[in-house]
């Protein structure tokens, strides 16, 4: 604001400089949807490690597809993950605390569904600080534990305690607004109001064997919008980048419709999908027979890469003998350590994307058969002596050879997502700004300096910015037709790098020196 100078003497202003710096955003998030043992559902988790996942959501589970493929992430250089758990059917454990031979009883339920609610022992004590308020003392201590059945006597895995809460609603440590704030393992159902706490010892589940549920099937997926369940749970996440949807169970695979949906979606938040391969897919023949079709196992989109085949990895639950895995939770490891070693747009593919703890893979093809492959945009899992298993191909699923698709290349499209969502949250304070050429230059020198960022870093083609990108902010590009509708318009071009995909290497022999 400018200073109104009043007396005579030195007064110090401050000028805006007109610098917003842009920050690029995470490039490789990976989302996770499927089935857990336990943790909460339809409710997008952020986890940082496999040690996180373990404590919300249980560990490996021979029944859950998506335990495995996170630990796969996380073992192939995966930093980020954000899971979403799904359930169909199944229950919580119960609680009932009170007086005996009386209805007046305190209800708790287990914090979310499974067969883990069945280990939890919930205890009260009335060793509590005096009320002052009320002569009738309705304050009490709440202890909880996780224990192991299968010891005896049963071992703690882990424990709660609430002290000091009231069943009053309006009391400052109200009892169900404590645990539902507080807790990870159990929740308040329902408080009479003439209850009264009373001392008890530790009490198990009234309803034992609370169920894990049944299989999941397209529904559970699929999910609703405006409830925001399914995939569309991930609407509470801020962002992701990559999406992988792990088969149903070891046998049944995602459905035509669920990756409809799933890519749709990944379109519309600028994020990319992995598709794992069906597990109907024994051969390279039977992958060129259905993505050489006119109905081909997913939609052709730009948002969306298909790996092949299925990889054997040492299962730990099973004494680490070798089980068959769809490998999204792999190849998403292997995005997210290539982004952090050489950038988003170097390709995640090549004799440096090895796959780790991968034993073998499920179907193990020759050049040739690679050959009938790639121009469908089906990416391959390849062996090498010496080298090991690692991805050979990183086309998106509109890389088909006949669709000529200027988004033919993984690391290209990609990148193409890191800008859009990179710019669109860096240019936000451009928003009910006065719409003429001091905005237009303050948008100019913000975005050139971002992408010339990415140019310093080897980002783009080109050996000069002119070569490489351009920002347009100015009358050409906002017109005073788009000045009274409020617009104003930026144009951001780029030269992607694309991956040296066939190299070819020429002999010829040198004739001898014919002297004359």
């Amino acid at each position: 604001m400018p200073i109104t100078p009043t007396y005579p003497g030195v007064y110090i202003e401050e000028v805006p400089s007109g610098v917003r710096t842009i920050m690029g955003v995470a490039t490789s998030i990976t989302a996770f949807i499927g089935r857990a043992l336990r943790g909460p559902v339809n409710e997008p988790t952020r986890i940082q490690s496999f040690a996180d996942y373990q404590r919300t959501f249980g560990g490996l589970w021979e029944k859950s597809t998506m335990s495995y493929a996170v630990q796969q992430y996380y073992l192939n250089g995966g930093t980020d993950a954000i899971i979403v758990r799904l359930v169909k059917g199944a229950g919580k454990a119960e609680f009932d605390l009170g007086l005996t031979g009386t209805d007046q009883k305190m209800q708790l339920e287990a914090a979310n569904e499974g067969a883990w609610g069945d280990d939890l022992r919930v205890s009260i004590d009335l060793d509590t600080r005096p009320e002052e308020a009320d002569e009738t003392n309705t304050l009490f201590n709440l202890y909880v534990a996780e224990v192991d059945p299968s010891t005896d006597p049963e071992t703690e895995e882990a424990s709660e305690s609430f002290r000091n809460v009231s069943i009053d609603p309006e009391a400052p440590r109200y009892v169900g607004k404590v645990l539902e704030q507080e807790s990870d393992l159990i929740r308040l159902v329902d408080l009479p109001e003439t209850y009264l706490p009373v001392e008890t010892d530790a009490v198990e589940p009234t309803a034992l064997t609370a169920a894990d549920g049944d299989d999941l099937t397209y529904e559970e997926y699929e999910g609703d919008p405006t409830e925001k369940t399914g995939i569309y749970a991930l609407e509470d996440a801020d962002l992701f980048n990559l999406l992988c949807i792990p088969p149903y169970t070891r046998q049944l695979d995602v459905e035509q419709s669920v990756w409809t949906k799933a890519i749709a979606y990944c379109e519309k938040r600028r994020a990319m999908a992995i598709i794992d391969p069906p597990s109907s897919w024994g051969d390279v023949a039977d992958a060129e027979s259905i993505m050489g079709s006119d109905a081909p196992y997913v939609e052709r989109s730009k948002n969306a890469a298909l790996f092949f085949p299925r990889a054997r990895i040492a299962d730990s639950l099973k004494e680490n003998r070798l089980e068959e895995f769809a490998p999204c939770g792999v190849i998403a490891g292997v995005f997210a350590r290539t982004d952090a070693a050489r950038g988003v747009w170097k390709a995640p593919a090549g004799l440096e994307a090895t796959l780790v703890g991968v034993r073998e893979l499920a179907y193990k093809m020759t050049d040739d058969e690679n050959g009938r492959l790639n121009p469908l945009a089906v990416n391959c899992l390849r062996a090498f002596p010496v080298v090991g298993r690692v991805v050979w191909g990183a086309r998106t699923l509109e890389g088909a050879d006949k669709l000529a698709s200027e988004w033919k290349y993984v690391p290209v499209r990609r990148l193409a997502l890191y800008l859009e969502e990179s710019l669109y949250r860096g240019t936000q304070w451009v928003v009910f700004e006065p719409n003429d050429e001091p905005l237009w230059s303050q948008i100019r020198l913000n975005v050139g300096a971002f992408m010339h960022n990415l140019f310093r870093k080897g980002a783009f083609q080109g050996t000069s910015p002119r070569e490489a990108y351009f920002v347009k902010c100015d009358k050409d590009t906002t017109t005073q037709n788009d000045i009274d509708r409020g617009i104003v318009n930026i144009l951001v071009g780029f030269s992607p790098l694309k991956p040296a995909e066939f190299v070819i290497i020429k002999i010829s022999q040198i004739a001898g020196q014919i002297e004359t």
